[in-house]
């Protein structure tokens, strides 16, 4: 397996390019299920999670071509309901395709996603959605299978906010019979692009961005051009290097507005946050300041920063309380971190976390996506070389990443295995 090398120490300055964003990138690929017709996506990232859903829409019959950050997918000859498992198990955004597929096909046969280690992510809120669209769901083999004779409208209750669950549900209304409207939904900014797609479609979406969206149903979509959003959890953690290494990094082709909380808590850190149009600069203080955190759904402080977030507390003057309210294994980088000098400990869903001097150089092992950009940005700050092993993790949601350090300043290196 690749390791990605790294000696610290170094104060990163200049300026980096944000890519699109993969978390808007794969329901809106996704949806071009929806069209008898050929949709074009671009500022595509070049990620594995990426490849692993153009691989899904293939093998349900859609034809893609992709051209660098541009995918062109002809979804015409849809013709295969079933997603397998081999597939699903390695992303679980794959459970995005039950909708389209009901949707346009009446049925689907989408294997269960299966576990992860950042915790529980059960689809259930999904299924008992989708139940109340006129959905006949069963669950047999590992497999949900699912069909209907016409999709109909219904007023649906998110127990929990799920953007997945948001996503797969306003796709299959889309082309449903009537107004459906979701109560507790999603607020993420990869909702509302979403959103804007489906009506751009031609579907009539309305308050996305808010708890409450309905989707009053069409007949028939058609083709679009569209262009991915940037990555708002890529660009908080460059973020968060550039004020952990005491550097200086503009971020251009951004969303400032994505990232409110998260520049507000760097300012308290000390961080200067200077704001322009899809631009965001960022100087780090000599020694930052502790600051309490808490995970919540957008637009509260996102838990794919926790973890990078963490890192510049751990040198940081003072003691900070991190909380996790969405994901109950995310302290997993915890102990990696420890082994690098980190002063944290953990009970039940919160992490103290007491300021160190300095952090020193060891190997760590990357666990997962965020805790793999955890341990890399523990890297640039620690004194000596740390070896990150198993980054493919990072792969799933960074674009080249070391070549942006590197870009940036960073003395890093991947090491292919």
């Amino acid at each position: 397996m690749d390791k990605i090398i790294i000696e610290g120490g170094k104060p990163l300055k200049g300026k980096v390019r944000i890519s699109g964003s993969k978390n808007a990138a794969l329901p809106l690929m996704v949806s071009s299920l929806l069209v008898d017709g050929e949709s074009v996506f671009s500022n595509v990232p070049k990620l594995h999670d990426i490849e692993s859903i153009k691989r899904l829409l293939s093998d349900l019959g859609a034809r893609i071509e992709t051209t660098g950050d541009h995918v062109r997918i002809h979804a015409g000859g849809l013709c295969n309901h079933e997603a397998p498992y081999d597939i699903v198990r390695k992303m679980r955004a794959s459970i995005l395709v039950l909708g389209p597929l009901i949707a346009r096909l009446k049925k689907a046969r989408v294997s269960l996603p299966g576990g992860c280690a950042i915790g529980a992510r059960p689809i259930n809120l999904h299924l008992d959605a989708l139940s109340r669209l006129g959905v006949d769901i069963k669950l047999e083999h590992g497999y949900v299978q699912a069909s209907v004779e016409h999709l109909k409208g219904s007023d649906i209750f998110f127990d929990i906010a799920t953007v997945t669950g948001t996503e797969n549900i306003m796709m299959a209304a889309a082309l449903a019979d009537g107004v459906t409207t979701l109560h507790n939904a999603a607020q993420e900014p990869e909702v509302v692009a979403l959103a804007e797609a489906l009506n751009m479609m031609g579907a009539k979406v309305q308050g996305a961005g808010t708890p409450t969206i309905t989707i009053t149903g069409t007949s028939e979509l058609r083709p679009v051009s569209i262009s991915i959003i940037p990555d708002r959890i890529e660009t908080g953690t460059f973020m968060i290097a550039a004020a952990l290494t005491r550097g200086d990094i503009t971020l251009v082709d951004c969303e400032p507005s994505h990232l409110e909380v998260v520049i507000d808590k760097l300012r308290h850190t000390g961080a200067r946050v200077e704001l322009e149009e899809k631009c965001i600069r960022v100087s780090g203080p000599n020694t930052p300041l502790s600051v309490d955190v808490k995970t919540l759904p957008y637009p509260g402080f996102p838990t794919d920063l926790q973890a990078q977030f963490m890192v510049l507390m751990s040198v940081a003057d003072g003691v900070s309380i991190i909380s996790e309210t969405i994901f109950e294994n995310r302290f997993i980088h915890v102990s990696e971190l420890k082994r690098m000098g980190a002063d944290i400990t953990i009970s039940g869903n919160t992490a103290t976390v007491r300021g160190v001097s300095k952090l020193s150089a060891a190997p760590v092992m990357a666990t997962d996506l965020r805790a793999s950009a955890c341990l890399v940005l523990a890297g640039l700050v620690g004194e000596g070389t740390t070896v990150v092993n198993r980054v493919y993790h990072l792969d799933r949601g960074y674009e080249s990443i070391e070549k942006k350090f590197s870009a940036l300043g960073a003395n890093i290196t991947r090491i292919k295995g």
